[in-house]
């Protein structure tokens, strides 16, 4: 059962302003070993990867201002996680959220994780000991999650979920081999800042079955916020690592999330939902040879009329007739830099564009350049 629990958070983003966001795609080269998805040169993705926690550290320009910082699904290499969370502790700005995937781990060692950071972690640490209690599974495979968060006090927490829907290289006949399902989400809930996100890995965007739908929960769980609050979701990060990113599937969610006229959604109508995927040049996944990563995505309600654009290294569009803008990216490994459009901006008679691309870097001799002709600050 899909379990929504609220994480409060000390942050405090400077009022009246838009945040800014990095969506980072890059590749992930996994392989199956012992029945899991793990990467097959860990020191070279955590190379890629530091670095750019290292461009964000030094935050050049208005690099400064990012505020959340993405990384697709199971790009972490699991033994780098200690360090990556000590970069973001001794280095990173306060009021800073950085969320990204792990390759698979053992669900062991991901209770490891949950006791260490226990503090943050009560929920989801309680459902998987009931979990290992009621069965031999502990060398099952996880697909995890982190979301660190450097609160204004410069305090770091550490929060973690695991992924509640399989993909078919995830899935067995054999059971002891399946992957792991979570049942425990966190609703991040920002203080003075008040706002609201939540993260999911991939297929639990989609994930639907007669009775339950995960996405259903989160509408119900933003609309109950709404008539309580008067707040809303206004952040959803996808962290995918998905050959078919635009598979029916997940346009038939988004038509839902962002269109269901025969409900009343306000919790959710000016969500802002981030599809971050890793690059073209991703490989090791059972039958994704023929499709095709990339295209990470900034979704919103199409009220904050976005106009079609369309170059080299993004197009605007609606998602082939869905009510919603789209920001569609390509397919290369790149870093996206933009800003979050603030609920304000619906205003009908306003003439600005509520969300700008802020910078796009790409790779260049183990470092990231701005792609100068759509850099802006």
């Amino acid at each position: 059962m899909f379990s929504i629990v609220e994480k409060q958070l000390n942050i405090d983003f400077l009022r009246g302003h838009h945040l800014h966001c990095m969506v980072c795609q890059i590749p992930s080269r996994l392989g199956m070993k012992d029945w899991a998805c793990r990467l097959v040169n860990p020191q070279q993705s955590w190379k890629q990867i530091r670095s750019i926690l290292q461009l964000i550290a030094e935050g050049k320009g208005n690099l400064k201002k990012c505020h959340f910082l993405i990384f697709p699904e199971a790009a972490m290499p699991a033994a780098h996680l200690e360090e990556t969370l000590r970069i973001i502790d001794g280095q990173f700005r306060p009021n800073s959220i950085v969320m990204f995937g792990v390759e698979h781990i053992r669900l062991a060692d991901y209770r490891d994780l949950l006791l260490q950071f226990r503090a943050d972690n009560p929920e989801a640490l309680a459902s998987v000991s009931e979990d290992l209690d009621a069965g031999d599974i502990e060398e099952i495979p996880a697909n995890v999650s982190v979301t660190a968060v450097k609160e204004a006090d410069g305090r770091l927490r550490v929060f973690l979920q695991a992924k509640s829907h399989p993909f078919v290289g995830e899935e067995h006949l054999d059971s002891q081999h399946d992957l792991y399902r979570g049942k425990v989400f966190p609703l991040f809930r920002c203080q003075p800042a008040c706002f609201n996100f939540m993260s999911l890995i991939c297929l639990d965007y989609v994930y639907r079955d007669t009775y339950q739908s995960n996405i259903s929960v989160i509408i119900d769980r933003a609309n109950e916020l709404f008539f309580q609050t008067r707040q809303r979701l206004d952040l959803l990060a996808v962290l995918e690592c998905n050959p078919k990113p635009e598979h029916r599937a997940f346009r038939d969610v988004v038509n839902g999330f962002y269109g269901e006229y025969l409900a009343y959604t306000p919790g959710v109508r000016d969500t802002v939902t981030i599809f971050c995927n890793t690059s073209e040049e991703t490989t090791g996944l059972p039958g994704s040879d023929h499709f095709t990563f990339g295209h990470s995505s900034v979704i919103i309600h199409k009220s904050h009329k976005i106009g079609p654009v369309e170059n080299s290294e993004f197009v605007s569009d609606d998602f082939d007739g869905l009510p919603v803008c789209r920001l569609r990216f390509g397919t290369a490994a790149r870093l996206y830099y933009f800003n979050l459009p603030l609920f304000h901006e619906l205003d009908p008679r306003t003439t600005r564009v509520p969300l700008k691309i802020h910078g796009i870097f790409q790779p260049e001799q183990g470092q990231w350049q701005r792609v100068e002709e759509h850099g802006t600050e």
